[in-house]
């Protein structure tokens, strides 16, 4: 999954990233604006105060203001190199995190399931991830894992059309398991690459959802003993802080191993994508930032960096 090359789609990328960000850039900026001109602990104690404020979480925060201390302590700074500083620092905390989602398994295909709570934008996920990897010229097949609502599952049939791949369906309340079964040997016998699962988003009754994805798991173990290769975990950044909350829930019961953020363009909370690096370590595989398909693209940390902190 790599982001289309030329220099005019990185720019409209980068305008869309930054009018995403843009609630949680003005967030923070406004909470910096009167730190103290030289860096003392009264104004690192009000950079972190802000960083906190702007949903960046307290490890971050305290991890910035560290290195900040480190770097300039006592050293006259403008609003601007404040910034500056200030992005460097985050683009630390996300760099290491930045792995975009590829297609690498063999055998064929490579079995991706995509978990999250209803309504934190999974559906149309699947759709944009289906977009990305068929921009890279694999076959893509989606399999509809979520059958307890029946909107879902038309959901993401209007969307499979949209994205212009074929997708594995079963009736309303039908077994998960065996839908996976059958797309994924669909998919092996078609020589698709990749292959994209929906599920379901309860989260009410955690032992009942443990059990669905174990008895998936144990499906496709009997396919392929390597899938799922990925279990990606999508998250609404409006959630802010509660949606760390929702990793480890999705930790627990299905074995995470990505994250993808969306709707960050509705939101000042932006900054909670820097507390989930810094408190799991997970990787970010890719960020949303607007309804269309071209709208999710692999996650660029030195980009969000500066436009979290205002100087992109």
């Amino acid at each position: 999954m790599s982001a289309t090359d030329g220099a005019t789609d990185r720019g409209s990328w980068s305008e869309r990233v930054l009018g995403g960000f843009r609630k949680t850039s003005e967030r923070l900026g406004s909470n910096l604006t009167g730190v103290a001109a030289r860096l003392d602990d009264a104004a690192l104690d009000d950079v972190e105060d802000a960083l906190i404020t702007s949903d960046l979480g307290p490890a971050a925060a305290g991890r910035i203001r560290a290195r900040l201390a480190d770097k300039s302590f006592g050293l006259e700074i403008t609003q601007q190199e404040l910034k500056e500083a200030v992005a460097e620092e985050i683009a630390e905390i996300l760099r290491p995190v930045a792995k975009p989602l590829e297609v690498t398994a063999f055998p064929r295909p490579q079995v991706i399931l995509v978990i999250g709570v209803n309504g934190s934008g999974k559906t149309t996920t699947i759709a944009k991830l289906a977009h990305l990897f068929t921009e890279d010229d694999y076959g893509v097949l989606l399999a509809a894992g979520d059958t307890f609502r029946a909107a879902a599952i038309g959901q993401l049939a209007t969307w499979a059309d949209r994205a212009g791949v074929d997708l594995v369906r079963g009736p309303e309340g039908g077994d998960p398991a065996s839908i996976v079964f059958d797309a994924v040997k669909q998919a092996t016998d078609t020589g698709i690459d990749a292959l994209i699962v929906d599920t379901a988003g309860r989260l009410q009754n955690k032992k009942e959802l443990m059990e669905e994805l174990a008895k998936i798991r144990r499906v496709l173990g009997k396919l392929n003993e390597e899938a799922p290769h990925d279990v990606v975990l999508v998250l609404d950044a409006t959630n802010g802080q509660n949606a760390l909350s929702q990793i480890d829930v999705f930790k627990e019961v299905a074995g995470v191993t990505g994250l993808i953020m969306t709707k960050l363009d509705g939101t000042a909370r932006g900054g909670v994508l820097v507390a989930a690096a810094e408190q799991y370590g997970l990787p970010i595989h890719a960020i949303g930032v607007g309804e269309k398909m071209e709208d999710l693209r692999p996650f660029d940390p030195d980009l969000v960096a500066r436009v979290i902190a205002g100087v992109a």
